[in-house]
């Protein structure tokens, strides 16, 4: 069974900078694609990032494009999420996705099918 373990979140002043991490366990990660989601309060869930199974091509949310950068580490089953220059905004949980389809790392968040926890970032300001 696929599970996913989000971590790195925290509370940060307007500007700074974190790193979320997350482990998938129970598949070979470096055969699929990933993806990041964060979904703020009251709003809807919403796509951050996504890298293919190889780490050659992303796909990020176009208002969020040059502050945040995925990332694979497949010798560590790990993806990241370099998040910089953050604002209020970027207050949410974030959430690590794997999909049911290795290829797959769009936007559509019914389309992945294992998700962790959350991890909660809050930007103050």
């Amino acid at each position: 069974q696929v599970q996913v373990a989000e971590s790195g979140g925290g509370l940060v002043q307007a500007g700074g900078s974190l790193r979320l991490s997350c482990v998938v366990s129970g598949r070979t990660m470096g055969t699929y694609a990933m993806g990041w989601f964060r979904q703020a309060p009251g709003k809807e869930r919403e796509f951050v990032a996504g890298i293919n199974w190889h780490g050659g091509n992303t796909n990020y949310n176009d208002s969020l494009k040059g502050r945040f950068t995925i990332s694979r580490e497949d010798a560590k089953n790990t993806v990241y999420l370099q998040m910089n220059a953050l604002i209020p905004e970027d207050t949410a949980v974030y959430y690590c996705a794997a999909p049911q389809s290795r290829y797959y790392y769009g936007s559509r968040w019914q389309d992945y099918d294992y998700w962790g926890q959350g991890t909660q970032v809050t930007v103050s300001s």
